[in-house]
């Protein structure tokens, strides 16, 4: 059985809109594009290439697929992440999507929760969930999450999509591992452990 594992960047108050740069994301009059960059370091970078070492496929939603297809296939080939993200396969979850450019892509069909479910009893290695914020939250309540790599950076935004939003279904979580950067930063993964436990001082 394949792992479903949502990776992603959160600022310290749980924002994951737009990480990567000023126009990723301006969706709601978001202001703060490109904020992960200057509280981050070479020991966040290590670990997200660590992230992709048992995953040999990406899950993401058409924002974060339209975003990530403009992006790679043009950019530096001397950036290590650059192959490795144009030769994933990529599994994209939309709506208004009929066809994909970029290559190793693959449009799921149908409902989107028993597509995951064919992939996850499918052969291969895990499957990453990139950004792709709606698309985690969906597989959140359908409890088809098996595991969190979160980076937790030291800044807060104040505004913005967060991964745990409102609503989310409450969960214990059984921490895998947990480490702290030089640069503050907090490297966690942690797993889904059932429901959270209630208790008084």
């Amino acid at each position: 059985m394949r792992k479903i594992i949502v990776c992603t960047f959160l600022s310290l108050d749980g924002v994951m809109q737009a990480p990567g740069g000023p126009d990723e994301d301006a969706e709601s009059g978001f202001e703060h594009g490109g904020w992960q960059k200057p509280v981050s370091d070479d020991e966040v970078g290590a670990a997200i290439a660590g992230w992709y070492e048992s995953s040999d496929a990406m899950l993401l939603g058409r924002k974060t697929y339209d975003i990530f297809a403009a992006y790679w296939p043009t950019a530096d080939p001397g950036n290590p992440f650059t192959e490795r993200m144009n030769s994933m396969r990529k599994y994209v979850a939309s709506r208004t999507l009929t066809s994909l450019e970029w290559e190793n892509s693959t449009l799921l069909e149908g409902d989107v929760t028993d597509a995951v479910r064919e992939l996850k009893a499918s052969d291969g290695g895990d499957i990453n969930v990139v950004g792709s914020g709606d698309l985690a939250q969906t597989l959140m309540r359908h409890d088809l999450a098996d595991e969190y790599r979160l980076t937790i950076h030291p800044v807060i935004i104040g505004t913005g999509k967060r991964l745990f939003a409102d609503g989310a279904v409450p969960t214990a979580l059984e921490p895998v591992s947990v480490a702290t950067t030089k640069s503050g930063t907090v490297v966690g993964v942690y797993r889904p452990a059932g429901k959270p436990g209630y208790d008084s001082y």
